[in-house]
């Protein structure tokens, strides 16, 4: 494991968020786990969630442990804000951020849009 994904995963899940941020916004990517269909987990309350990491190497960590046979798979930015942000506020579903060892940060579709949005103005 290099010296950034190892540091980065030690980081709060807060800071985590904060990195996602500018990592999606640079590479204007998103990564999944897909195994014929996305990965989900749910919170405390039972309540579904997507998560999503700001590169493959790691959604890869996550493949060991909770989704094995899931390959991180890569979304366009601009389908992810056009087609997924929708679908999934409307299937009542939020979005676990950079999810690891069971901690993430857990958001409204639309309110991690709005953050998405803030950060590309900066380019």
């Amino acid at each position: 494991m290099n010296n950034e994904i190892n540091a980065v995963i030690k980081l709060p899940a807060p800071k985590r968020y904060g990195y996602f941020i500018k990592k999606v916004a640079d590479f204007e990517e998103i990564w999944g786990l897909f195994d014929g269909g996305w990965a989900m987990t749910e919170d405390s309350e039972g309540n579904k969630l997507v998560p999503f990491w700001p590169k493959s190497e790691f959604a890869d960590l996550c493949t060991e442990e909770y989704w094995r046979g899931y390959k991180p798979k890569k979304i366009d930015l601009d389908d992810f804000i056009n087609k997924w942000i929708p679908g999934i506020k409307n299937d009542g579903i939020k979005i676990a951020v950079f999810w690891y060892n069971n901690d993430s940060v857990v958001i409204d579709p639309d309110r991690l849009l709005s953050d998405l949005e803030e950060e590309l103005e900066n380019y």
